[in-house]
């Protein structure tokens, strides 16, 4: 021991006391109690009754006037105890399987026309084998306008997905019962939308994470002029993503996507119908309303069934086969968006009307002998 501690420059009776001990030693505190140990039978009843009874709340049953950081503490130390544990397992994804959806809001406000601000959501559709992202920003969170995004970038996607993976997005469906569009849709697709339920959002992990790259690796330093100028960004930045070597496949999306794609369906030959708002009368106040935005009609068409129609660019009316009015979509609200040719139209039309009718060559009097006549009356 002499020579050992000699060699370790250390005391002797420390080299007896580790010889004599049957692990290496530790410091270890003796735990006193403390201001929220007396709390804890208390808070032990509460969770075993309502496990995810959040801590704000335990403080106030419990009569808690101390640091609520240092109760926070004490309470997830307890809470393992009682709440049900919910694991995630790791999923392995097939070709041409799945598309998981979601909807990012952007962290900045763009100029939507009018002087209005905004963040309009940004459809995401990602492949979950292939991790190959397609994105664009629509104008609102409609079932119409999901449709609308959804079929706009399955056409640039090239193909079709055996499912198309949801969160409970009311746009899409509610208590595990689509809607009437995006029923119809699935049907012309061929494909199966499923609906995740709620407060599950490991089942999408795949497009969750690609929100936070959008934040990370495309907003930091870029400004836009409207939604337009944010989609040709993003556009423009989407190759370099898909570029990527994603770490949990060990390829990059761009080299992989070709599996997907010959894995998927084929675009159906027939465009679905999306759009289609139905067919109103057009009063004398030639304006239609679509989307909270008013658009003038060609003031011919007053009193005739208009049939009107929209995608994500462009608002169409027509009547009788004819198109009666055509406009850029405003991304804005409660705008009115008038075509000057429809005034001058309607200009035209009103002086037309007002004008005085001119006194009828015709002379509308009839010898009443006429009628004696014809009926065969003597007199």
């Amino acid at each position: 021991m002499r020579s050992i501690a000699q060699r370790l420059e250390i005391s002797r009776n420390t080299v007896a006391k580790a010889v004599a001990s049957s692990s290496p030693p530790q410091y270890e505190r003796t735990q006193t109690p403390n201001s929220v140990s007396r709390f804890v039978p208390q808070i032990r009843s509460l969770l075993s009754e309502y496990p995810k009874m959040p801590a704000t709340v335990i403080a106030e049953r419990i009569g808690w006037t101390g640091s609520s950081s240092f109760l926070r503490m004490k309470v997830a130390e307890i809470r393992p105890d009682y709440a049900p544990v919910d694991p995630a397992d790791r999923i392995n994804y097939e070709p041409g399987d799945q598309m998981q959806c979601d909807l990012w809001f952007p962290p900045a406000k763009i100029p939507l026309g009018s002087g209005q601000l905004g963040s309009p959501p940004v459809l995401v559709m990602t492949a979950s084998h292939s991790r190959f992202i397609c994105a664009r920003m629509i104008p609102s969170r409609t079932t119409e306008d999901l449709c609308l995004g959804m079929w706009s970038l399955l056409q640039s996607f090239g193909a079709v997905p055996r499912r198309l993976v949801w969160d409970n997005e009311s746009g899409i469906g509610r208590n595990h019962k689509l809607t009437d569009q995006v029923t119809s849709l699935a049907g012309t697709l061929g494909t199966k939308f499923v609906q995740l339920k709620p407060y599950d959002p490991e089942s999408k992990g795949v497009v969750e994470r690609m929100n936070g790259f959008f934040e990370t690796s495309f907003m930091p330093g870029r400004d836009f002029s409207s939604p337009d100028d944010f989609n040709e960004q993003l556009a423009a930045w989407l190759p370099r993503a898909n570029s990527r070597l994603v770490r949990r496949t060990g390829q990059r999306p761009i080299d992989a996507v070709e599996s997907d794609r010959a894995s998927m369906f084929a675009l159906p030959p027939v465009a679905p119908v999306l759009g289609v708002l139905g067919r109103v009368r057009l009063a004398r106040d030639y304006y239609l309303r679509v989307a909270s935005n008013d658009y003038s009609a060609h003031p011919s068409a007053i009193g005739s069934f208009v049939d009107v129609s929209y995608n994500l660019e462009t608002v169409r009316f027509s009547a009788l086969g004819r198109c009666v009015g055509a406009h850029r979509r405003s991304w804005a609200r409660t705008e009115t968006l008038t075509d000057p040719l429809h005034v001058d139209a309607a200009r035209e039309l009103r002086a037309l009307f007002q004008a005085p009718r001119p006194a009828s060559s015709d002379d509308w009097h009839r010898n009443l002998a006429d009628y004696d006549k014809f009926f065969q009356v003597a007199l």
